[in-house]
């Protein structure tokens, strides 16, 4: 974690109850996301392959997502 400490925007923190919005209302939810962060990287790929190897990969059955945050119009 230290090799890309500086990739780092925002630590973020640990996720809590989920509440899932419908247009039949909003409703206690379930998925499988502990926590989050952002980062910066030159490229998705690089992103991606900043947390090959990273220690939470050992615990069975973890995995770490990457996905791109894309500005939204008038926003």
């Amino acid at each position: 974690m230290a090799d890309h400490a500086k990739m780092f925007a925002d630590v973020g923190a640990g996720a809590g109850k989920t509440k899932r919005i419908s247009a039949q209302g909003a409703a206690d939810a379930r998925n499988d996301i502990m926590l989050y962060a952002i980062v910066q990287a030159e490229s998705h790929d690089a992103a991606a392959k900043a947390f090959e190897g990273h220690p939470h990969l050992g615990i069975p059955e973890a995995s770490i997502e990457v996905m791109e945050l894309n500005p939204l119009p008038g926003m």
